[in-house]
């Protein structure tokens, strides 16, 4: 099946065809926006052909393809139709705002914030004489034109800052997709060195020493679905489907692998149990039922030896292993939907030759589920016994459970949910109920708690774990059912979610995001519900039962919300406004307006600024724009450079870096850009602390051509004099001419080395396909003042390049920090 969007659907000719391939054999229905095309010719044809086309044939096109094994549907492909002389790409720029510096005056709406244009980056259309069909791309794209040089006032000087006056289409960036990430075991967290990593049955790597692990996402992937393989065989197989931003860069994920139960030996002879679910004391949720001389060799020969037996439960009853369950529970119904799933409990089956090890067979075995277990009576009937396809990563049924008398020993009264097995490979087998009562719940994730809507940070991983409550005590959750995760865009994310509409609390989620490992916080729930901070007004707010991780107890993380998922009610009208979006309303949850309810999380760390010449989102590769003056002068590779200063002095204090060009003659006396870090105590020196500076990496331009070695100035901003160098970055300059002039003790001023230093020298230099999670890791060296590590402990004893000694700013003196804003010498 083909089902990239057609280019012709752009075109502007009289009668424009799009034609798309599709196998007469396997797919006979076609829908458009969800609608059956119900023609004469969409019946009998594989082939589907839009003459004449209209503004109303835009829209999505999808095909369900079926065969003996059942029915899926496509990835809908988006067509957009335009009219004659409509142009794919608007040559006037969408506003697009970025934040000046905060000393910058502020303007009569009281905001700093300057509109300096954007470029969608949608496709353009190719010739219209060329030959036309699915797939196909012109590989022209909306983009920058012309950018144009402005002076912004700002603290008595003019900022320079470049802006986008004319869009135009050209060349389509081709940013690569990547997924970054860790792998650890659940329970210790200790990195899983080496792992296999398949994307379906190709290996494509494996992981470092330290669990790290980098995929690049193949062209044309809907669904990443990977494989993480312990080559020890200590822990579980990991499915994961990991969501990736279409847009470019990297996304990372933490990943976590369940550890393999100890085996047990089984006399294979004889009849066995083995409990499921049974470990922190409580009662089983079922038990796997092995016959006599069930155990069975690849060859098909009965083993009635010696067998260790590992099976391995994840239990929905601990929380805490939802993020160590595998895929995303998804299946495929009978009309190719993929539609979500409700677990109560996986379980990983590894037979083994008691004496060589050798992998065994078992079937036809038992499994026995407790009905007791099982609270909404409506699932006793829906309860189906699934087997996870790891190539594909969605369930696949295995069979249906039925009620059962018990008849095993003290457990007459009790009634089982039974079902048959038969197990042939290394698959995870799960209990599960298929769930038609879903919603979606909008989530947005911001720079800061100001909740700006110009804010919002893109990349995000939001996690959503659905929670049933226990009867009567809707704050306490007895059981996770599913778990997803969705990557923010620019606007937000919209992540599925179990819902009802009778009684709000019948489900609860609890819902993190993370940003390249950094966990973000969410907005505090107590002393007093604040709905203007929360995002959600009352009195749906009231209904959704909000509750910040730390509402009852202080000590505990800030990261984490759990609210009702109570389905919208259509008759009113204050449930009608987000967040919370029924499962048909999709389209609306994603294209929500920012003033529309939504859930929030935010950055702590608030006293970091950034400002760079020639704007860039780093959560949007396809933003970049070639230029001299741009901080990151490579789009497929970027290179984060940190320098660490310690302060010496009774209180925290504000450091900037000011980046000019210094020895290309194209840039040299230019502004690059700005970076302000407030400094952070050293938990261990009580009148010292330390600030992690960007600046910008010497290195070539972006066209490749010539070095240039930015001039750097780092200055504090009150009244600190320089006292000390380090040593090994001093004797690097020296060797290194020409000196950046360093005569004003209250800065320091260098040429950015070529060479990455290391944190000897007082240097941090880390590169990485995404500019944010490259910026994530050399902070987290520069903090805690080593190598390697995440550490956010500030050590400002420890990898220091330059030391200042500080005092309280005097009242009423106008700071040289500022005035350093545009010129060091006039500083």
């Amino acid at each position: 099946l083909v089902r990239k969007p057609p280019r012709a659907g752009r075109a502007v000719s009289p009668e424009p065809v799009t034609t798309c391939r599709m196998s007469p054999v396997a797919c006979r229905r076609r829908y458009h926006n969800g609608t059956l095309l119900e023609g004469p010719a969409e019946r009998s044809s594989g082939r589907l052909e839009l003459r004449g086309l209209a503004p109303g044939q835009a829209g999505t096109y999808q095909c369900k393809a079926s065969s003996e094994a059942g029915a899926i549907r496509s990835v809908p492909a988006q067509l957009t139709v335009l009219a004659q002389g409509q142009p794919s790409c608007r040559p006037e720029p969408e506003p697009s705002l970025v934040e000046l510096p905060r000393e910058c005056p502020q303007d009569s709406g009281g905001s700093r914030y300057y509109d300096v244009g954007r470029c969608p980056s949608s496709p353009c259309p190719g010739d219209p004489s060329e030959p036309s069909g699915c797939g196909q791309s012109s590989g022209r794209c909306c983009g920058v034109r012309r950018m144009e040089l402005r002076q912004v006032p700002c603290a008595g000087s003019l900022l320079p800052l470049k802006v986008v006056t004319e869009c135009g289409c050209g060349p389509c960036a081709q940013p690569r997709l990547l997924v970054r990430g860790r792998v650890t075991a659940a329970d210790t967290g200790e990195p899983l060195r080496f792992g296999h990593i398949f994307l379906g049955a190709t290996k494509v790597g494996f992981t470092g020493y330290q669990g790290s692990f980098t995929i690049e996402v193949p062209p044309d992937t809907q669904r990443l679905v990977a494989r993480f393989v312990d080559g020890q065989q200590r822990l579980v197989d990991a499915v994961k489907v990991l969501p990736f931003d279409r847009r470019g860069g990297a996304v990372y994920h933490e990943v976590k692998m369940m550890r393999k139960k100890e085996p047990v030996e089984l006399d294979g002879g004889r009849s066995n149990s083995i409990p499921l679910g049974e470990a922190g004391g409580r009662e089983p949720v079922g038990e796997l039922l092995l016959p006599a001389g069930v155990f069975l060799r690849p060859s098909g020969e009965v083993f009635n030896g010696t067998v260790q037996a590992s099976v391995t439960f994840v239990d929905p009853r601990d929380v805490s292993t939802a993020s160590a369950a595998s895929s995303d529970l998804s299946f495929a119904d009978a009309e190719g939907e993929i539609v979500p799933l409700r677990t109560y409990g996986m379980f990983a089956v590894d037979f083994r030759e008691g004496g060589s090890g050798a992998e065994l067979q078992a079937g036809p075995v038992q499994v026995r589920m407790d009905a007791g277990q099982v609270w909404m009576s409506e699932h006793l009937k829906k309860m189906k016994l699934w087997s996870l396809n790891p190539e594909s990563g969605l369930w696949e049924e295995e069979g249906v459970l039925r009620p059962a008398g018990s008849g095993r020993r003290k457990r007459e009264e009790r009634t089982f949910l039974v079902g048959n097995l038969e197990i042939r490979e290394r698959r995870l087998f799960n209990l599960d109920v298929p769930e038609d009562r879903r919603c979606f719940v909008k989530v947005r994730a911001y720079s800061n708690e100001k909740f700006n809507p110009y804010e919002q940070l893109e990349g995000v991983v939001i996690n959503l774990i659905n929670l049933e409550p226990q009867p009567g005590f809707p704050s306490n959750p007895r059981a996770w059912g599913r778990f997803d995760s969705v990557v923010t865009g620019p606007n937000g994310a919209c992540l599925p979610a179990f819902c009802d509409g009778r009684r709000p609390d019948a489900y609860t989620a609890l819902v993190t995001a993370t940003l390249g490992g950094e966990e973000l916080e969410a907005v505090a729930s107590s002393p007093k519900l604040n709905p203007n901070a929360v995002g959600v007004a009352q009195p749906y707010l009231g209904k959704l039962g909000y509750r910040r991780s730390d509402h009852e107890d202080a000590a505990l993380k800030k990261t984490a919300f759990q609210i009702n998922v109570a389905k919208p009610d259509p008759n009113d009208a204050d449930e009608r406004n987000g967040p919370v979006y029924s499962y048909r309303s999709l389209r609306e949850c994603e294209e929500a307006p920012v003033g529309a309810n939504h859930l929030r999380f935010y950055r702590v760390e608030v006293d970091r600024y950034e400002y760079n010449v020639v704007p860039f989102k780093e959560s949007d590769v396809t933003s970049w724009t070639g230029d001299y003056l741009a901080w990151w002068p490579n789009p497929q590779e970027f290179r984060a450079c940190f320098i660490k200063v310690r302060l010496e002095g009774p209180q925290e204090y504000m450091v900037r870096s000011r980046n000019v060009g210094g020895s290309h003659p194209r840039t040299r006396g230019q502004l690059y850009g700005l970076r302000d870090s407030r400094s952070v105590r050293d938990p261990l020196l009580g009148d010292a602390s330390g600030a992690c500076v960007e600046f910008k990496c010497g290195g070539m331009l972006f066209d490749q051509s010539l070095a240039d070695r930015t001039l750097v100035s780092i200055v504090p901003q009150g009244s600190c004099h320089r006292t000390a160098t380090n040593g090994l970055l001093r004797d690097y300059l020296s060797r290194h001419p020409p000196l950046a002039d360093n005569n004003h003790t209250g800065a320091f001023s260098m040429l950015a080395p070529l060479d990455p230093l290391g944190h000897n020298y007082g240097i941090y230099t880390v590169t990485d396909q995404n500019p944010r999670l490259a910026k994530e890791i050399a902070i987290g060296r520069c903090f805690a003042g080593t190598s390697d590590g995440f550490s956010r402990e500030m050590r400002a004893a420890e990898g220091t390049a330059v030391t200042f000694s500080c005092q309280e700013r005097p009242p009423g003196r106008e700071s040289f920090f500022q005035r350093l804003l545009s010129s060091p010498a006039e500083a």
